[in-house]
């Protein structure tokens, strides 16, 4: 049978809020707009179970909803259930397939990609995918393979007929997080999200399921429709775009909220004055949601990390409010520690940009092609850069900047090559972090323009950033390359130690013909 996975309803009746009876529950949740349930009894007796599914089976038929019984075989069978959920230390599938009906969906749970070869093997009709989030529904046996790990194992089901669902701590505050980063570099996509708590521990069960129908049918709708439209860019229009970015900075003063190290504060907060913009290096977690309220920028920069927890709320609560997030993982591959803090950090939310050197880029996905040295890249850089900038973008589902004395950035489907700067920037501290800065403050930019009255809303329930997030990074990457070039050319520069303040001084400078007829600017 053909089942819509979308909204995968898992009961959990230890759930229910004070008041609220099972299929009281359960009906509304099936008028909010769940398109599946699993009955999920772990701690019930097989009377009790039965009951519990013999009346769940008459209330989905009632909305014409397949049910599922988790595990139980017996269970299924005695109420001719549309299928069963197995877990990897439940029934074998072939066993299982021997004793139900023809046509019987079997889903199985997967947490890696063995597990995921194993049910391609046992021709199963869908897989659970999880946990991605840490959960307290149930007992976790596996460990958390967060959003970023969905994408992999998804890959593994291109050129088959297997659903794939994802399960754990999924909820209409991180279903958007859920649904856009799990996608495939290959484009696979999640055919439906499983929800426990979220619905049932609700005490109005069909909002609960309705919030999350209308944010899963937008990002549908908005993945449909740009996996078939893809925006065409051309040397001219980038340029146009960032000139246009650079007014409206100056004309709005976006707020760029800049969690970042303690080396480089002063100068970044002075280069976001000087592009029109007003900084602000709040770190304290109670300030994050209040100024994530605030139209502009958020910028990530863990090159001295002591705020992590402050680094996490504020991502997530930016998500929430579709701002810009820019995240700059400095020195990454320089310890263990780093890594796992870029990894928990982009598991908690959705860059919107992602901005490193070649040495940081590796380390992010996992590369022994570029080293690192602390924050330094060292070596000769990748063979072939523009392949490796797109594919990291892809994989982290945002725009990628990788930096360097040429300058890479995609968005996953094109790749620009900007070739501007100076040699003197490698000489001063915090060039790449300031790089950083600027990009935020364009892509705080581009996030204007996109909320700016007369402007195509578009599907607003589908996204976690508003605007065009590639001019942004490429406008930020140009601003101080090219001002490096006119503050390396002045005489009044004589070393680093000049540098630093006159690249301020080109900044605040900056016009708009300067940048024009400086950028080289190639769309590959």
């Amino acid at each position: 049978m053909t089942i819509d996975f979308s909204l995968y309803l898992v009961t959990g009746r230890e759930l229910l809020p004070p008041g609220k009876e099972y299929l009281e529950s359960l009906e509304e949740a099936l008028q909010g707009g769940v398109t599946v349930v699993q009955i999920r009894e772990k701690k019930s007796d097989t009377l009790e179970f039965l009951e519990i599914a013999r009346e769940s089976k008459i209330l989905c038929a009632k909305y014409k909803v397949p049910l599922i019984i988790n595990d139980r075989i017996d269970i299924a069978l005695a109420i001719q259930a549309d299928g069963v959920h197995l877990g990897q230390t439940d029934m074998p599938v072939h066993i299982a397939k021997t004793l139900l009906p023809a046509g019987t969906v079997i889903g199985v749970s997967c947490n890696d990609s063995g597990h995921v070869k194993k049910a391609i093997e046992d021709k199963v009709d869908y897989i659970g995918v999880g946990a991605v989030w840490g959960t307290t529904t149930k007992e976790l046996t596996s460990p958390v393979i967060g959003v970023r790990g969905v994408g992999s194992l998804l890959q593994a089901l291109d050129g088959t007929n297997i659903k794939a669902v994802a399960i754990g701590g999924i909820n209409s505050t991180n279903v958007l997080r859920t649904l856009h980063g799990s996608v495939s570099t290959s484009g696979h996509r999640l055919d439906g999200i499983a929800v426990v708590s979220d619905i049932v521990a609700s005490s109005a069960p069909r909002s609960a399921a309705q919030r999350l129908r209308d944010s899963l049918d937008a990002w549908v709708h908005h993945f449909d429709v740009q996996s078939r439209v893809l925006q065409a860019y051309d040397a001219e229009t980038i340029k146009n775009g960032v000139i246009e970015l650079m007014q409206v900075i100056r004309d709005k003063s976006p707020l760029i909220h800049q969690i970042t190290n303690v080396v480089v504060t002063n100068q970044s907060a002075n280069a976001t004055l000087a592009l029109g913009a007003s900084p602000i290096m709040a770190t304290a977690p109670e300030e994050m949601h209040d100024l994530s309220r605030i139209p502009g920028g958020l910028l990530i920069n863990f090159g001295t990390i002591t705020n992590k927890g402050s680094m996490i709320l504020a991502g997530q609560y930016a998500n929430n409010a579709q701002k810009p997030v820019i995240f700059d993982p400095v020195g990454v591959g320089a310890t263990q520690f780093r890594k796992a803090t870029a990894s928990e950090l982009l598991n908690a939310w959705q860059a919107s940009v992602i901005k490193g050197n070649a040495g940081e880029m590796a380390a992010l996905a996992n590369s022994n092609e570029v080293q690192a040295k602390g924050v330094d890249s060292v070596g000769s850089g990748f063979v072939d850069p523009a392949s490796f900038i797109r594919e990291i973008a892809k994989k982290e589902r945002c725009v990628a900047v990788m930096t360097g004395p040429t300058d890479w950035v995609s968005d996953g489907a094109i790749v620009v090559k900007l070739e501007n700067g100076h040699k003197i920037l490698g000489d001063i501290t915090g060039s790449g972090c300031l790089v950083g800065t600027c990009v935020a403050t364009f892509c705080a930019g581009a996030s204007l323009v996109a909320a700016a009255p007369g402007t195509s809303p578009g599907p607003e329930l589908a996204k976690l950033v508003r605007g065009n997030m590639l001019i942004g990074a490429v406008g930020g990457v140009l601003a101080l390359t090219v001002a490096a070039e006119c503050a390396a050319e002045r005489s009044d520069v004589h070393g680093s130690g000049t540098f630093l303040p006159a690249l301020i001084d080109e900044l605040y400078n900056l016009k708009p013909e300067t940048l024009l007829s400086r950028a080289k600017v190639q769309v590959l």
